[in-house]
């Protein structure tokens, strides 16, 4: 398996893997990145321009995995400031002031899923974090201890995965929903 950011270079691969639908309901990833009213107004094709505005820009919003050269998975990060829902989130406030790589979502190819690709994935952002200098990974992912849950809804990843890549609790305001942090100066 290879990787690689999302660029203009890759801005079709992301298309491929999302399909007509823009991965989950026309949301292309820009449900962190809107308040709620603009983004459920945008659904479909004005998330898609708009992401594609960021990527045009020059802005890191994510990394796809890639198997036999065709896109197969997707994680969607970038600075936890960039995600201006988290502003009014009770849940997934900040812990602190530091500077953190966010890491939002996931979306992996229907018949990949269970293959290790968001381990794979989460690799790659501590990794690219490291490089960048950024100290922490914080990650949202979904508890899902208490039962199993249904595919789409745990699309900010699943809470054993971020355990098996070395991130730790440091706060849980929900009983599903603990925020984690990776802290890379081990890296």
């Amino acid at each position: 398996m290879n990787f690689k950011l999302l660029t203009t270079g890759t801005w079709s691969d992301l298309g491929n893997l999302f399909g007509q639908k823009g991965a989950c309901g026309g949301c292309w990833c820009m449900y962190w990145r809107l308040p709620r009213k603009e983004f459920e107004e945008s659904k479909g094709e004005g998330n898609k321009e708009k992401l594609k505005t960021l990527v045009n820009e020059g802005n890191i919003t994510g990394i796809l995995a890639y198997e036999d050269n065709k896109p197969v998975g997707w994680c969607s990060f970038g600075e936890r400031k960039s995600f201006i829902r988290f502003e009014k989130s009770k849940i997934l406030k900040p812990v602190d002031n530091r500077q953190v790589l966010a890491v939002v979502c996931f979306f992996i190819k229907k018949e990949f899923r269970g293959r290790g690709v968001s381990l794979q994935l989460l690799e790659q952002v501590k990794k690219y974090a490291s490089e960048n200098n950024f100290g922490i990974v914080e990650g949202y992912p979904v508890d899902s201890s208490k039962g199993k849950m249904a595919e789409p809804f745990v699309w900010t990843g699943i809470h054993s995965i971020f355990l098996k890549a070395g991130f730790k609790e440091v706060a849980r305001r929900s009983e599903t929903r603990p925020v984690m942090r990776y802290d890379t100066e081990g890296y």
